[in-house]
């Protein structure tokens, strides 16, 4: 509001230049997506990854690793049954575990992040691992997501663990805050759960029945929307000069698409800071998609594990509302679960314990 939607800021001696509103955000990344596309690369980060490998990686061997991971996880099944039953299958394996605490309050993060990191796994190792796996802890814990010839062992270990990294902890701090939200408003997992009873029953949720759950699709995308995970995305830099928006930026320049400032962009959002699954609902109660729903980022540089995360995040989501109701722990009252996040690399949840009570 004081700067308008593109101003200057200054990292230490590093000027950066910050994209805020949904307008502004995609008309640079989607409209002028190659000016805009280049990845700002820090120091520790080159250091790291060395040039290698997906998140963190410019020119012809980003772009050939890019359109490389992307046609390797649709042969693995991203987006097809086969990804789906995996998913399905980590599910029982979760019920499971959130079962053995017998209603009592437990936090939901280390086993959110098992479950999804079994399905990297599966995909990029070609099987999944028991939670208690010693190696499977060591890899979960690492932070692996910040982590000459294109195809060279180097580039592809440095792909596999970006893979890895970006898409276990940004899945499970999505689910997290689903369950956190289901327990802090006992009213929307009321409707959750009436829907999925008329709709599924109790037979296994499919990504099919997306179509047929609105009200529980229009949670899932708020639920989205209101955790907003990555802020300020992953920074970008400019590839070339560009005149934008009556500036003038220079070719380096790292630039931040405020992401948060497109999920809670009060000229596209009714209620912005208030979780109101009526954003993605029609006066009819149908599902509809919003242009101003950008967590995984827009133009080159989108999550290329979008349609993974998504279906993750429906999945696990709503075969847990199948079987448990989630409720704060003894002693701890709705309005006293802390909705504020845990800065980080993402924004999750502060930790906290609730309590997964089977349905009857």
């Amino acid at each position: 509001k004081k700067y308008g939607p593109v101003f200057t800021v200054h990292f230490g001696p590093k000027k950066v230049v910050v994209l805020a509103s949904h307008k502004t955000v995609k008309e640079a990344l989607v409209g002028k997506a190659e000016e805009f596309g280049d990845r700002d690369i820090s120091p520790i980060f080159h250091d790291i990854n060395q040039g290698h490998g997906i998140l963190f990686a410019n020119g012809e061997s980003w772009k050939e690793m890019r359109r490389f991971a992307l046609s390797t996880l649709r042969d693995f099944g991203m987006g097809k049954r086969l990804i789906e039953d995996k998913i399905a299958e980590e599910c029982q394996y979760l019920i499971q575990k959130f079962e053995e605490h017998e209603g009592k309050a437990f936090d939901t993060s280390r086993l959110a992040n098992y479950a999804t990191s079994n399905i990297i796994s599966s995909i990029v190792y070609g099987s999944r691992f028991e939670y208690d796996d010693p190696r499977f802890v060591n890899m979960v814990n690492r932070d692996s997501g910040v982590t000459n010839n294109v195809f060279s062992d180097k580039n592809l270990l440095y792909s596999v663990s970006n893979l890895f990294g970006a898409g276990t902890d940004t899945t499970a701090a999505t689910l997290r805050w689903g369950l956190l939200l289901m327990a802090k408003y006992p009213q929307i997992q009321d409707q959750v759960q009436e829907e999925l009873s008329k709709v599924v029953g109790n037979r296994r949720v499919r990504v099919e029945d997306r179509k047929n759950l609105p009200f529980v699709d229009a949670v899932v995308h708020e639920v989205q929307r209101v955790g907003n995970i990555v802020p300020m995305a992953v920074p970008h830099k400019m590839a070339r000069d560009v005149e934008f928006r009556g500036y003038f930026i220079k070719k380096g320049t790292t630039v931040f698409p405020l992401l948060s400032s497109v999920l809670y962009d009060e000229n596209e959002w009714e209620t912005p800071h208030t979780f109101n699954p009526s954003h993605f609902l029609d006066k009819d109660g149908n599902f509809v998609r919003r242009d101003a729903f950008l967590p995984f980022s827009a133009g080159r540089r989108t999550c290329l594990g979008e349609g993974l995360a998504k279906m993750e995040v429906f999945l696990f989501f709503t075969s847990l509302l199948q079987r448990f109701r989630f409720t704060p722990p003894p002693g701890v009252t709705e309005d006293e679960l802390d909705l504020t996040p845990a800065v980080g690399f993402t924004l999750s949840p502060v930790p906290h314990q609730l309590c997964a009570i089977a349905c009857h």
